[in-house]
């Protein structure tokens, strides 16, 4: 018995592996695309539909990214050892004059995101500045207190 031929034992919802050669489609005359019926007919655009117009997508302004870095610099460097804090207000000043240079000008400029990141990270860090001033002035007032006292 060869393999084309099932056993009469077979059931008949066997099928061998590959395609079923007794049900399968004539093959396409020579010089032919086998595949041809399967691709779909190619769309072109219509008369007078045309093309989308390209997407304008504006650069960054200059500036976006040096609020974005004086912010991160400010906030992460003031958690480690105090002193990167300083560059909070110069972060929160940045962004802020940047996102007005973008919103007024929208189609030259963006990287409004970039900015406005920048501008948060540098008002916390400004807070965090402010906190830290006011607890060395606490500080100070406490020890001028207490050394007046001790006499």
């Amino acid at each position: 018995m060869s393999d084309r031929e099932p056993e009469d034992t077979t059931p008949p919802t066997h099928q061998p592996y590959g395609h079923d050669p007794y049900n399968a489609p004539p093959p396409p005359p020579y010089g032919q695309d086998p595949y041809a019926a399967q691709q779909p007919p190619a769309q072109y655009p219509q008369p007078g539909q045309g093309y989308p117009a390209p997407v304008h997508v504006p650069p960054n302004h200059p500036s976006a990214n040096t609020a974005l870095v004086l912010g991160i610099v400010a906030l992460a460097g003031g958690l480690l050892c105090g002193l990167p804090l300083l560059a909070g207000p110069f972060a929160w000043y940045t962004g802020r004059k940047v996102k007005h240079e973008i919103d007024a000008n929208p189609q030259q400029y963006g990287g409004r995101s970039e900015a406005s990141a920048g501008m948060v990270l540098g008002i916390v860090a400004t807070v965090l500045l402010a906190l830290g001033v006011l607890m060395m002035v606490a500080v100070m007032a406490i020890v001028v207190v207490g050394a007046g006292t001790s006499t």
